[in-house]
């Protein structure tokens, strides 16, 4: 790897731990028992290490796009499917999660306002999930610094976030 790369490397993860770390010292999240989490793409905070570290402690769901709707199923790293919706490694579709049973998600998107309004990548699949009857889990959203901005455009099937949380 060129060192730039590697420099690009280190930078990530440092700052992808600080979001975590930060997520990890909510009230919401130390008192769930199930939190979904997603499978990292290359701009989006690491998310491999906290997959890690959360899954000896909490029951862990990862989203796996099935047509145009998701659903998340349980967290077993043996059984990630590389190959997935998008290129997103994704769980095999064997032990669902139902919506009521989250507790807290970490919930990826391209943009944030301090408010919690949330730009993501336009297939409105964490819109659509959240929106459900019966979900009733605390909502965080992750995102770099930068990702933060003043303001977006909201629509009527916009999911606000409990929680946004950077690595400021």
């Amino acid at each position: 790897l060129s060192l730039r790369r590697q420099r690009q490397m280190c930078i990530r993860d440092r700052l992808s731990a600080r979001i975590f770390n930060e997520a990890e010292r909510l009230p919401a999240f130390a008192r769930a028992k199930v939190v979904a989490l997603f499978a990292s793409l290359k701009d989006e905070p690491l998310t491999a290490p906290a997959l890690e570290r959360w899954s000896r402690s909490k029951r862990i769901v990862l989203p796996r796009v099935e047509g145009d709707i998701m659903r998340f199923y349980d967290y077993d790293p043996a059984s990630m499917n590389d190959s997935g919706s998008f290129g997103i490694s994704e769980p095999e579709a064997t032990a669902l999660c139902r919506p009521e049973e989250i507790d807290f998600i970490i919930v990826p998107g391209v943009a944030f306002t301090a408010a919690g309004m949330r730009l993501g990548r336009g297939k409105g699949f964490y819109d659509k999930y959240l929106s459900q009857p019966g979900f009733r889990g605390v909502k965080a959203g992750v995102c770099y610094a930068h990702q933060l901005v003043g303001e977006l455009p909201v629509e009527p099937h916009d999911v606000f976030m409990d929680y946004v949380v950077t690595n400021d």
